[in-house]
């Protein structure tokens, strides 16, 4: 029998592997720079290595991202630890295959719609200037310290919950979801105290809260049925869209309970720190560069001379601000909210004249293609405008690709947009720690939280 040709790499001790090196370039949010690149450089764009117990491939470049993320089912599955998969639910769609996760995306994948984030524009307005109008105080004082990062962290925990659940966010809630994100990549040991056993708790506590107001509302719909009420009332967002999908699809047969709790759990996580993080390095680099937060404010000047005392943006505002996009692209571009993702494959996969045997991890990565000057021109440089041409596919891949791609992007997408126009035409300010270093806890985050000094712009855009 002809022998593999695997890629060429080093597996490192027995187990344990690489995974020392791994673990400490995330967690100084120097992955590409201190593991990847260095084993590019010295293997080649495909590599070999140990972690976590598992023999890994690891691939690089925009081929190789389309390869593998667009043959998932095929030849290959997603791979999350344990301990991730315990915490957001073995029902959530990162965890169907096939028809099971194409039925939960096409429930989910409704709300995201034109017509569905349409709607839920003015909602977002509404719970973006209500969070700053009680946070972010100015009082008898010229200027307040905002932590940027928690602020708009707890602000996406708002838009999920009040405009796609329908549901009223308590301070205590934030809290608690907080402890079950640290302990996603934690080992799945449930010993008294420890960071997996406090999540657990914390997410049961969620599982009870959730059952039961999925349980409410199933009751609402089909009382609503009962009276004859038209369907489409039943699911026109104006209580919860994506809750009311859900649950219909509950009613109808189509997913279970199980299924509809996991995926709010799911959906919560996902739009949470990746879109508080994306937002946070927008406002970082534009402090950086004032000439791109010139053109910025410009835009947003325009857009709000066209509107009337008290009007919310619409769907039409949020296409003119094409160079608030291309900033917000170009900071996920530089620092992505999420490195990459590790996938198992199913069957021998024979690529670049190599094999990848059944059974191994594979990892693709953001940094493969961000930080690459075959695809990015000076990639390390700040360059908004790289996005006034169209970016081929997978190369630019900060929410993934393929039958995986993160369904929630274009929600991701009207929170930034959104943020950022309320704050830039309200307030002067400015980053007290420019050069804030990025750290992993475990996902990427700014070490301070970002503190900002906020002051009233000198001629204020009233809402």
């Amino acid at each position: 029998m002809k022998r593999k040709k695997l890629p060429p790499g080093e597996m490192g001790l027995p187990w344990l592997g690489e995974t020392m090196d791994f673990f400490n370039a995330q967690r100084r949010n120097r992955l590409f720079e201190d593991f990847v690149d260095p084993r590019i450089r010295k293997h080649g764009k495909i590599f070999k290595t140990r972690l976590m117990g598992s023999a890994t491939v690891v691939v690089n470049g925009s081929e190789a991202n389309k390869f593998i993320l667009s043959n998932e089912f095929k030849l290959v599955k997603s791979s999350w630890p344990s301990s991730s998969v315990q915490l957001m639910g073995k029902e959530s769609i990162m965890e169907k295959d096939r028809e099971g996760h194409r039925c939960l995306r096409g429930v989910i994948s409704t709300s995201f719609g034109y017509n569905g984030l349409e709607t839920i524009v003015p909602k977002i307005c509404d719970v973006v200037q209500n969070h700053i109008a009680r946070n972010w105080h100015i009082g008898g004082q010229d200027d307040q310290i905002v932590h940027l990062y928690h602020s708009t962290k707890v602000l996406t925990f708002k838009i999920v919950f009040e405009c796609l659940l329908g549901m009223e966010v308590e301070e205590e809630m934030v809290d608690t979801f907080e402890r079950v994100l640290e302990g996603v990549f934690c080992p799945p040991l449930m010993i008294p105290g420890s960071k997996f056993w406090r999540a657990k708790k914390a997410r049961r506590e969620i599982e009870k809260m959730l059952v039961n107001v999925v349980r409410e509302k199933r009751r609402e719909i089909e009382e609503e049925r009962r009276l004859k009420k038209k369907k489409e009332e039943e699911e026109d967002g104006n209580n919860g869209m994506l809750l009311c999908k859900l649950v219909c699809g509950m009613i109808e047969g189509e997913i279970s309970e199980e299924e509809v709790v996991d995926n709010v759990v799911l959906l919560v996580f996902a739009a949470h720190d990746t879109t508080s993080f994306a937002i946070a390095m927008t406002f970082k680099m534009l402090a950086q560069h004032q000439d791109c937060y010139t053109k910025l404010l410009q835009e947003h000047g325009d857009i709000r001379k066209s509107k009337r005392l008290g009007e919310n943006l619409t769907m039409e505002d949020i296409k003119k601000m094409k160079y608030t996009w291309q900033v917000a692209r170009e900071s996920m571009r530089l620092f992505p909210p999420i490195f990459g993702s590790f996938r198992k494959a199913i069957t021998d996969i024979h690529y670049e004249g190599f094999t990848i045997p059944k059974g191994w991890k594979v990892l693709w990565t953001a940094y493969g293609t961000h930080y690459n000057e075959e695809y990015f021109k000076d990639a390390l440089k700040f360059k908004p405008s790289r996005f006034e041409e169209a970016i081929p596919s997978y190369v630019f891949v900060p929410f993934g690709g393929g039958p995986r791609l993160c369904a929630g992007y274009q929600l991701a997408k009207l929170n930034i947009l959104i943020f950022v126009h309320y704050v830039v035409t309200q307030f002067e300010w400015s980053l007290i720690h420019p050069h804030e270093p990025i750290i992993m806890d475990p996902l990427p985050l700014p070490s301070l939280g970002m503190p900002i000094k906020i002051s009233p712009l000198t001629q204020p855009q009233k809402y």
